[in-house]
């Protein structure tokens, strides 16, 4: 008689190997139709049907038993279709067993281990066995899946609960179905929302079978532990048996205490003999269990040896993070030995902390090591302030070196030593090469030229060479302090120090100041005693000045100073800390001058004393070549101080001088004349037309100076504000007011006339109408640059030149825009 159904096949198992208890999905055909069809499963010799969850006709999931067979084939029955066949095999893989006499290097996985008093593998329960989906059907899978619909067909969008609205609904309560709080409605919410209602009844009847399954596994789990219950009984049945034949009962008393003494010695023996072996076995362990540890944190332990090892090869990048690791694993540890540890390791890094520290803060040092040190520090939460430390010690260095340079030349000047120590602070630090100095006055320089050259010469060239040396890495570490690239971003305070540097902000420039007013003072102690106070002078002073420099040596000096201003400028460094030494500039210059026509009014002097009265074929004497070459000699002297830099220009002074030569020609002149007049000078009315007219050319060369200083800024600012935003005369938005170019140049008009209303109110039309006039001149040039303007355009011109439609400068101008405008508004 044939059956209905074809006998079940297995066609793959995966894994295909493993060791007992390993979960496998079992593959084929004609599996059953439902968990109860399913009445056999043996993999390798062993019964399997208690861990089986039959998934579908095609796939069962169990998990293989500790089977005698070491390779076998997988076998399910089922009622429908009988015992069936299979295509491939498992292979078991066994556990080493090991004996309580055995040693063993390895840990022994209590999860999964050998009895050996009933010869058996220690089983797991059938409650790790829960399902992953209780319900038995799919879970959404919150993608877009198609849905067919007669006649139409769309696309239909899943979309999940939002779990804070569950939690919301069912306050208290959770979808894991493993909770004692567990919610059916949260969970069919959170995972079936889009479940049909077929669907869910497919569900309970899967429920209603997983329920009468664990009903009859608990029942054979329970059948199967009756074969050990039934094999103690017969044991003590037999030994029963056994001490009644022998008589014992009746001779020797009891029989179940005599038995008792026999277990008790058999366990007195049993400890004598595996005492020492079980001995072995606890040092073992506890050997074993100390070895793991030490492996285990090996890193800890070595970390305090690793520390000094790396600093001695100034490895600090490896310090650190090894510190950061540690820190991150057992900062916080409450294990006593791993506490002890990490306090030395705090200790050592503490001993790197300040030795970082006084390698910051020795001198000299070059910038790179300075923000190496620094980032180190800020990596490691260093207390404090390093970077703000650095900057401290490197103002303070500075000044040191400016000072000994001074106190080096004068014990030089004096005859303490004839060269400089060598050992000095001064000569420790590493100077730029020399700047080209020198001018067309001067000789080609020998190698001795130094030691020909007068002291305070060469002292303001060192001094210069110190300043420019060290002044721009100072500058430059300030800037990386400011805007937080000296500290790591792991370190967590960058923007804390940032902060802290913004505040100190004032404390920098006054450390700019003092270094700045130290090399002007220490040069006018030099150069211009006279312009010091009695203190300054014994603080800066004790110069030899004897014998005044000439005017060549000072216009080197000259030459000197003005390349420190340069190099000092270059840095970005504001102007209001450099004025000092523009001043000192200024008052070199004069000084200059004045040396220069002095020592030349006595060379011209001396003159008539090299007279020889010897003639020439011409008829004349050497005194002529000689007073020309003298004049030549002072023309060219004069050359380098009578040159005005662009930076050295000192605009208050400027306006200062100009509102003065409005005073001596409005009244000084007039009241000279009419007291010429009265001490009857005949030539009054000569002297003071000629001063007058020397008057206004100086008056009308300083007020184009300072109006071009003026005005240049605003009006090269006019047309990249004009075309900011590539701005479209043709294509542009309706005007809405002016534009901010305008406002920015009207700001800085109206500057200028607080400037000059400060210093002289009757200067302000003379000067602010000519500014506006280069303003108005600039604006009509790039109008006429315009080819065409929109009616938008034209508007907004017309805006501008209202501002303007005073000048004159404007005039054709504006009838051409409204020109434009009107053909413009016609089209």
């Amino acid at each position: 008689m044939s059956r209905a159904r074809q006998p079940p096949l297995v066609t793959g198992i995966s894994p295909n190997e493993g060791a007992p208890w390993t979960k496998v999905t079992i593959r084929g055909e004609n599996l059953g139709t439902g968990h109860n069809d399913l009445i056999g499963l043996s993999i390798c010799g062993h019964n399997c049907l208690l861990t089986a969850e039959w998934i579908t006709a095609s796939k069962i999931v169990c998990r293989v038993g500790p089977a005698k067979d070491d390779k076998g084939e997988i076998i399910v029955t089922t009622k429908s279709g009988g015992l069936g066949t299979s295509t491939v095999s498992f292979k078991l893989l066994k556990p080493e067993r090991i004996g309580i006499l055995d040693q063993s290097a390895v840990w022994v996985d209590e999860l999964s281990y050998y009895d050996m008093r009933t010869d058996r593998n220690k089983g797991i329960s059938p409650l790790s066995l829960r399902p992953a989906n209780p319900l038995g059907i799919e879970i959404d899978k919150y993608t877009t899946v198609q849905k067919l619909l007669k006649p139409l067909s769309y696309t239909h969008q899943v979309w999940k609960v939002p779990l804070k609205d569950l939690e919301n609904m069912f306050p208290r309560m959770s979808g894991d179905f493993t909770s004692e709080n567990f919610s059916a409605t949260w969970y069919l919410m959170e995972n079936h929302s889009s479940t049909s209602f077929e669907q869910l009844r497919v569900a309970v009847a899967n429920l209603k079978k997983q329920a009468s399954k664990k009903n009859e596994g608990s029942l054979a789990y329970v059948k199967g532990g009756l074969s050990t219950f039934f094999e103690a009984q017969d044991a003590l049945a037999a030994i029963h048996q056994k001490l009644e034949s022998d008589g014992t009962e009746k001779v020797g008393g009891s029989m179940t205490q005599r038995l008792e003494n026999v277990l008790n010695r058999a366990s007195e023996t049993a400890d004598t003999l595996f005492q020492e072996v079980l001995g072995r076995k606890d040092k073992a362990d506890s050997t074993r269990n100390a070895l793991n540890v030490l492996q285990r944190f090996k890193f800890l332990f070595n970390l305090p040896l690793n520390i000094e090892r790396n600093i001695q090869k100034g490895d600090y990048d490896v310090v650190i993070n090894d510190y950061e690791k540690a820190k991150s694993l057992f900062g916080n540890t409450e294990v006593p030995v791993f506490k002890k540890v990490y306090s030395e390791v705090e200790t050592r890094i503490e001993a790197l902390r300040k030795l970082l520290l006084d390698k910051l803060l020795e001198t000299p040092s070059t910038l790179h090591d300075q923000k190496r040190y620094i980032r180190y520090l800020s990596d490691l939460h260093a207390p404090g302030d390093p970077a703000w430390k650095c900057i401290v010690a490197q103002h303070k260095w500075i000044l040191q070196l400016m000072q000994n340079c001074k106190e080096d030349f004068i014990k030089e000047q004096k005859g303490t030593h004839t060269h400089m120590d060598r050992s000095s602070a001064l000569n420790r630090i590493s100077l730029p090469a020399p700047v080209k100095r020198g001018g067309s006055f001067q000789t080609p320089k020998d190698d001795s030229w130094h030691y020909k050259s007068p002291q305070q010469v060469r002292f303001v060239e060192k001094l210069s060479d110190v300043v420019i040396s060290q002044l721009p890495n100072f500058w430059k570490l300030w800037i990386s302090y400011v805007n937080g690239s000296l500290f790591s971003e792991k370190s967590g305070q960058v923007e804390k120090l940032k902060k802290n540097a913004r505040q100190r902000q004032n404390d920098f420039k006054g450390m700019i100041e003092e270094v700045t007013r130290r090399l002007v003072q220490l040069v006018r102690g030099a150069l211009l005693p006279s312009s010091l106070t009695e203190l300054q002078l014994r603080q800066y002073g004790g110069w030899d000045t004897k014998t005044p420099l000439s005017g060549a040596w000072l216009t080197q000096v000259i030459h000197t100073v003005r390349l420190s201003l340069e190099a000092l400028s270059a840095l970005e460094i504001p102007n209001d800390l450099l004025q000092v030494i523009q001043d000192l500039l200024q008052d070199l210059r004069v000084h200059c001058l004045l040396t220069t026509l002095q020592h030349t009014e006595e060379d011209v002097k001396r003159l008539a004393e090299k007279e020889d009265w010897v003639v020439d074929n011409e008829g004349i004497t050497s005194l002529p070549a000689q007073f020309e070459q003298c004049m030549i000699q002072m023309l060219q002297s004069l050359k380098e101080p009578m040159e005005c830099k662009p930076g050295e220009i000192n605009e208050q002074r400027l306006l200062i001088i100009l509102s003065n030569c409005q005073y001596l020609e409005r009244h000084t002149f007039l009241n000279l004349a009419e007291h010429l007049e009265k001490n009857s000078f005949t030539t009054a009315e000569k002297i003071i037309r000629v001063s007058i007219e020397a008057l206004r050319q100086l008056d009308e060369y300083l007020f184009e100076t300072y109006v071009e200083k003026k005005s240049d800024p605003i009006v090269g600012s006019l047309e990249p504000g004009i075309y900011a935003g590539y701005f479209d005369w043709k294509d542009c938005l309706p005007p809405t007011g002016v534009r901010s170019y305008l406002k920015e140049a009207l700001v800085s008009i109206i500057s200028v006339h607080a400037e000059v209303f400060t210093v002289s109110k009757e200067l302000v039309p003379r000067v602010l109408s000519k500014i506006i006039e280069a303003v108005a001149e600039e604006m009509s040039r790039l109008m006429q640059c315009v080819s065409s303007f929109s009616k938008n355009g034209a508007l907004q011109v017309k805006d501008t030149c209202c501002l303007w439609e005073g000048q004159k400068a404007l005039g054709f101008h504006q009838k051409y825009l409204n020109l434009c405008y009107e053909d413009e508004w016609r089209s």
